[in-house]
């Protein structure tokens, strides 16, 4: 097989299908179901979900919670405007994070937030151009931070959000993403109730998302392209139960690439799943072959993505971007907050 490259995973988008703002409902967004086997595509609201999972499926989602990870302040001594975006708690008070303006904030600098409630200190850059930081403040890091942070949102999404909770899911749990497992965005309480209630299993997992997941590919090679790691942990019960199901036949269905990549990280050769916590560096693309996973459910990724390059692994590269196509005619809504997907 040819070496894959970044430009076949392109596809043209047009601005206007990027969606701005979440539906008022969550489980009312589209939901287009790719057949995997045939390439064939059916379209359903995402509520309609139910119908398609069988007794004995096992769904498998990321409970971890975002943080509000982006903080505004100024350069002490010079009072200029400084963002810094918290992504990875290393101990004590210190966090790898992105900074802005880069060439401004070198070892030594300080920013300060909400007039000193806080304060970061740099001490290290990075061989990616990241910074190792340190806070100071009075009090609980995590209330310092929920006064003054804001939701890490994406670029592409130029609207304020009004209510934090909707980058979210239902069942977030765990502190720790720089952004949200936006497959799980659909769910509400009342959708997983009745999903349980048809004999399907719901498991949890945990990924803390980093903004690495959403780098862009630089390399023209894709196999050139390096991930950035992330933490997952899987408990014993979760681990337990996602094996139990699939020895009972039962397939394992996870909602977002995150849980796929934890359950594909923690996962035997055989498609035993173990439990444990570590770091994942995952890089899943055409080629690969899924040890435990049977189908997904997903947002519509960018183009030239690695997310777009994991379902491509899953369903075939040609059926995935035909499926697209079709969402565009369709006029589906992409990105964070847009519709769904369910490979089969």
């Amino acid at each position: 097989m040819a070496e894959l490259r970044r430009s076949d995973f392109f596809y043209a988008l047009p601005p206007g299908l990027i969606a701005q703002d979440p539906l008022e409902k969550r489980d009312d967004s589209r939901l287009l179901y790719l057949h995997k086997d045939t390439g064939q595509t059916e379209h359903h609201v995402f509520h309609e979900v139910i119908d398609l999972l069988k007794e004995g499926d096992c769904l498998v989602l990321n409970d971890t919670r975002v943080i509000p990870a982006r903080l505004l302040g100024t350069k002490e001594g010079t009072g200029a405007a400084s963002e810094i975006l918290l992504l990875k708690n290393k101990g004590r008070d210190v966090w790898e994070c992105i900074v802005r303006p880069g060439k401004k904030l070198r070892p030594g600098s300080r920013v300060s937030f909400g007039e000193g409630q806080l304060t970061a200190e740099i001490l290290t850059v990075l061989e990616d151009g990241n910074r190792l930081v340190r806070f100071h403040y009075e009090g609980v890091f995590e209330e310092v931070l929920s006064r003054l942070g804001e939701m890490p949102l994406p670029p592409y999404i130029t609207h304020k959000l009004l209510d934090k909770d909707r980058y979210q899911t239902v069942y977030a749990k765990h502190d720790g993403s720089a952004a949200a497992p936006t497959a799980g965005l659909h769910f509400t309480n009342e959708l997983l109730e009745a999903i349980r209630a048809k004999g399907v299993k719901t498991v949890f997992v945990t990924l803390h998302v980093g903004l690495g997941t959403f780098r862009p590919v630089k390399a023209e090679k894709i196999s050139e392209h390096h991930m950035h790691s992330e933490f997952f942990s899987v408990s014993e019960s979760a681990a337990e139960a996602i094996n139990g199901a699939k020895r009972d036949g039962g397939r394992i269905i996870c909602v977002g690439t995150t849980a796929c990549r934890t359950l594909e990280s923690a996962s035997t050769k055989e498609g035993v799943l173990s439990p444990g916590s570590g770091e994942t560096d995952i890089f899943i693309y055409p080629g690969y072959r899924f040890k435990l996973l049977d189908g997904l459910i997903t947002n519509f990724h960018l183009p030239e993505s690695t997310l777009l390059m994991l379902v491509s692994a899953l369903a075939g590269r040609e059926a995935v971007l035909s499926a697209y196509e079709e969402a565009i005619r369709e006029r589906y809504r992409f990105f964070s907050f847009g519709d769904a997907m369910i490979i089969l």
